[in-house]
């Protein structure tokens, strides 16, 4: 089959619920690939003609803050046992350390930890159950994430969707190489931000390591 025929023959309807859904979930507190996913989404948009961009953006940025609102009440039910329980389903994700490096965000950063997170892999998994454990105020977490959620989702929607379509429009006449550039172009801008994201968090653990061994 064709792949503009394929991409033609998937229900808009699952795609927003498959985006929704992923990234609420990674934002309880359980790692899941929504960036990927959203990625993934937007760049289909481009090229199906049924998925909306601006609804696939609204449908991502109210898994985001859905999932980040329940993964905050969960964190403040759980508290302390829960992040321990984590690190043990969750080893690479939860360990000592990345609950430790999040918690400094937290603790210097305030809400604006909780609105950056959303574009830090560790932090968007952390945001909800950390802020919850650390009982930040409600209302201010809740401003945090509504925000972080409308900026990321709906910015990474509109930056893939727009490549996406630049990309078709110059290799319309070559399906197959049209897609597979507008997914490479999409996937590298991603893992350039990732890439600089762990650059600056590995950077604030250099920073922060003499004040823990003092400790």
């Amino acid at each position: 089959m064709h792949v503009q025929e394929w991409l033609d023959s998937v229900p808009a309807v699952a795609v927003y619920a498959v985006v929704a859904l992923v990234i609420g979930v990674e934002s309880l507190g359980i790692p899941l690939p929504g960036e990927i996913v959203l990625v993934s989404a937007a760049l289909m948009s481009s090229q199906h003609s049924g998925i909306n961009p601006i609804v696939l953006g609204a449908c991502a940025t109210a898994g985001a803050v859905i999932g980040d609102s329940i993964g905050y009440a969960i964190g403040r039910k759980g508290g302390r046992p829960l992040l321990a329980w984590l690190g043990g389903k969750f080893p690479r994700h939860f360990s000592e350390g990345h609950v430790a490096t999040a918690e400094r965000s937290f603790e210097k950063w305030g809400m604006w930890a909780v609105f950056v997170g959303r574009f830090i892999a560790l932090l968007r998994i952390f945001a909800g159950p950390l802020a919850g454990v650390l009982h930040m105020p409600y209302w201010k977490f809740l401003i945090a994430n509504v925000l972080g959620g409308i900026c990321w989702a709906g910015g990474t929607t509109a930056v893939i969707y727009y490549v996406g379509v630049v990309a078709e429009g110059w290799l319309k006449k070559f399906s197959y190489v049209g897609l597979a550039a507008a997914v490479l172009v999409g996937l590298a801008s991603m893992l350039l931000v990732r890439r600089k994201a762990k650059k600056a968090q590995l950077q604030h653990d250099r920073e922060a390591e003499p004040v823990g061994a003092g400790e």
